[in-house]
């Protein structure tokens, strides 16, 4: 590829064009394909927090450089169905040990300390339906859909494998009087 300085081609009106139009793939495309992605929410499974047609921008490069968090929302491969996307709330992190009984998500860390669910984003009255015992590897995560009723998450299909991994929520950009950054 030959790079040439800026303005380069000044006098002629198509070229002056097509320079900017180089320019901006030049930008965009790594941008596009290493760092951020647009995806659109379809289904009801992230119900309240999440609904279909939300836009949402993907930070596909942070989660390389530290560790993922309980609670952040992540969008990935199905597990099932590789050219299927995921959205889900991280619940259980590697090493941990998962149990959901009675309607409840229980959880142990690495050291076998019981870890308090703070779920404030769900409504008070939920319950997680299903029966799960299973302790997490290194590489796994557990993810659950904030309308646990309806999702389709990994009560049905297992541990979440980080490499099916596309990155997570970062911004909401639709709808307009919903737009809302997530933190890092």
């Amino acid at each position: 590829m030959l790079l040439f300085p800026l303005g380069f081609m000044k006098g002629n009106i198509f070229l002056e064009n097509l320079e900017t139009i180089l320019i901006a793939l030049l930008i965009v495309i790594p941008v596009r394909y290493f760092l951020v992605q647009p995806f659109i929410v379809h289904g009801s499974s992230m119900e309240p927090n999440f609904y279909t047609n939300d836009y949402l921008i993907i930070d596909e490069l942070s989660y390389h450089f530290r560790s993922l968090r309980r609670y952040e929302v992540i969008v990935f491969k199905a597990p099932n169905h590789p050219h299927q996307y995921y959205i889900k709330r991280i619940i259980g992190l590697p090493g941990e040990t998962i149990e959901i009984k009675d309607g409840e998500v229980f959880i142990l860390d690495k050291n076998n300390q019981p870890v308090e669910l703070q779920e404030k984003f769900l409504p008070p009255s939920l319950q997680t339906a299903g029966s799960v015992h299973l302790t997490l590897d290194s590489n796994h995560y557990f993810v659950l859909g904030d309308n646990r009723v309806v999702s389709y998450d990994s009560r049905n299909w297992g541990p979440l494998n980080k490499d099916l991994i596309i990155g997570r929520v970062w911004l909401r950009l639709w709808p307009v009087k919903r737009i809302e950054v997530y933190s890092f």
